[in-house]
């Protein structure tokens, strides 16, 4: 490689000046910036190449989790709508795991009673992803994290039983993994299950506890608890109906239907959360949390009669809590907004858009080479430094800035040497790491956002030194922590995106010519002997 050639070049010249200096000062050596020596054998230069920035739309991406440990990192709910992107309405899709310790009575009683059982509530339970701003034991006050859009605005939620079988094993190829991408179709009953349908729903940190009224057989209220996650933790609390309930989970509980988890998945498949609406907010939840976790509580109290119909025992309260576990699924719904213009291209995670690069210029002699490629290739330049600059269109920055994505990712988006169309790894990712390729947003003197920086030294010099010829387009989308390889021999860039996040980028058509997405190569040059 030809960076690692000039690391090497640059520590024998540090030696050799260590060495001189303790004789001489009078060398006349000056550090250039570049990590390298002038002393008038080497000069340093940086030329500059104009990048074709084109936009790509992403039909869907992979929203099953199977390839990473089978679940995702976050699940999204609800909708963001912003003209200039696609309109996003996120639903989740999620199978319900049986309780371990399933018994309707704890005790046994005499023959000569009789159990009336009285579904008091039935909740689902979603913790939000939350900052803790106080650690007061009472009224401890939360903020409300990875959220964006416009929580004043109300969307329609509602929670359907799903028809579709879930299987982590491909119908078609029962030895493959199956695939459930975020465009996914499923069938839901058309019944809702939540007892206000249509709830117009709206984000809510003060939303800490619920208040479950106990009944006895004879719908009189004997107490009311006090429901919560630990610490208070704000969470999104669904009623749910409780004869409905009661009829497809609770009556069933003595039937085959709950022998095993298999049985109960085969009879009742999972459930929908939809999101649907024109506009509102769009919430990142964590359904993965070793303590807090999704659920559906139904909470109830039995009745102990006698054959006579005295009451023996009248405040047996039980809860059992189904946990939203097994396959879950993020669904995502887009619609398009208005087209990127003539001089801008619009970047949006999840299903949305990416950004595709032709760094060095067309292929005119078709011999599978770009031009400037060619050409770079017969001045032997040492590269001190590639970097690839693309700059934010700030006539479309919006005023909040929590739904502008903090880093972008690059990446190859053609043909394999083999003629396959797969996405694969920078190679500065593997070699140098992502804190060393950048990505990162950087913001102008008045702390708006301003650019994105790539460094890719190790590619391009790979590229221009002929150890390599695989030059693509390179893709820019926003990044996933799944984007990252797992190890130094992962080229794979898997399809998985749960950041909402979008921005608009200028491309090579902006009259702004300080503007304009750029490729920078830095390099070293041996200069003639006098």
């Amino acid at each position: 490689m030809l960076r690692k050639y000039m690391k090497a070049t640059i520590s024998v010249v540090i030696t050799v000046f260590l060495l001189v200096s303790i004789v001489s000062c009078e060398e006349d050596f000056t550090d250039i910036g570049t990590s390298i020596v002038n002393n008038g054998e080497f000069s340093t230069n940086d030329t500059v190449f104009e990048i074709e920035v084109t936009g790509k739309n992403i039909e869907n991406v992979q929203a099953d989790g199977f390839q990473i440990g089978g679940i995702l990192g976050q699940y999204l709910l609800g909708v963001y709508n912003n003209s200039n992107y696609k309109k996003i309405e996120a639903s989740i899709i999620s199978q319900l795991a049986i309780p371990s310790d399933l018994t309707l009575v704890d005790n046994t009683f005499g023959s000569d009673t009789t159990v009336v059982t009285t579904i008091d509530t039935v909740l689902l339970r979603i913790p939000y992803n939350a900052s803790l701003l106080t650690t007061a034991v009472v009224n401890s006050d939360y903020q409300l994290d990875s959220i964006i859009g416009n929580q004043l605005v109300p969307f329609s939620l509602n929670v359907y039983r799903l028809e579709t079988y879930l299987s982590n094993l491909n119908p078609s190829s029962p030895a493959l993994s199956n695939i459930y991408p975020s465009d996914q179709i499923y069938d839901a009953g058309t019944q809702k299950l939540n007892s206000v349908e249509d709830i117009q729903f709206m984000p809510n940190r003060r939303d800490t506890a619920s208040f479950i009224k106990r009944k006895l057989s004879t719908g009189e209220v004997y107490t009311t608890d006090t429901i919560s996650f630990p610490n208070l933790t704000p969470s999104i609390n669904i009623p749910l109906k409780e004869d409905l309930i009661q009829e497809l989970l609770f009556d069933q509980y003595e039937t085959s239907n709950f022998t095993s988890q298999d049985a109960f998945n085969n009879y009742f498949r999972g459930i929908k959360i939809q999101a649907e609406g024109d506009d509102g907010s769009l919430m990142s939840l964590s359904l993965n949390g070793t303590g807090l976790q999704p659920l559906i509580d139904i909470y109830y109290t039995n009745t102990i009669l006698t054959d006579g119909g005295t009451v023996v025992y009248d405040t047996i309260k039980k809860t059992d809590s189904f946990l939203l576990s097994g396959i879950r699924n993020s669904h995502y719904k887009t619609t398009p907004g208005q087209s990127s213009g003539p001089n801008n291209t619009a970047i949006q995670g999840t299903a949305g858009s990416m950004a595709q690069l032709k760094i060095l210029g067309d292929d005119n002699d078709l011999n599978g080479l770009p031009d400037q490629l060619e050409e770079l290739r017969t001045k032997n330049w040492l590269i001190n430094d590639a970097r690839i600059t693309l700059y934010v269109d700030k006539e479309v920055i919006e005023p909040d800035t929590t739904a502008t994505p903090y880093r972008l990712f690059i990446y190859k988006d053609g043909l394999t040497s083999s003629g396959e169309e797969r996405p694969r790894q920078v190679l500065d990712y593997m070699t140098e790491g992502v804190n060393e390729v950048g990505g990162s947003l950087e913001l102008d003197s008045q702390d708006k956002p301003d650019r994105y920086t790539f460094n890719i030294t190790d590619y391009i010099s790979e590229l221009l030194s002929g150890d390599i010829n695989d030059l693509p387009q390179l893709g820019v989308r926003v990044f996933n922590p799944t984007d990252l390889p797992a190890s130094t021999a992962d080229t794979i860039v898997r399809n998985y995106n749960w950041n909402p996040k979008a921005i608009m980028l200028l491309n090579h058509n902006t009259q702004d010519a300080s503007r304009k997405a750029k490729l920078t190569i830095a390099y070293t040059v041996k200069t003639e002997e006098n």
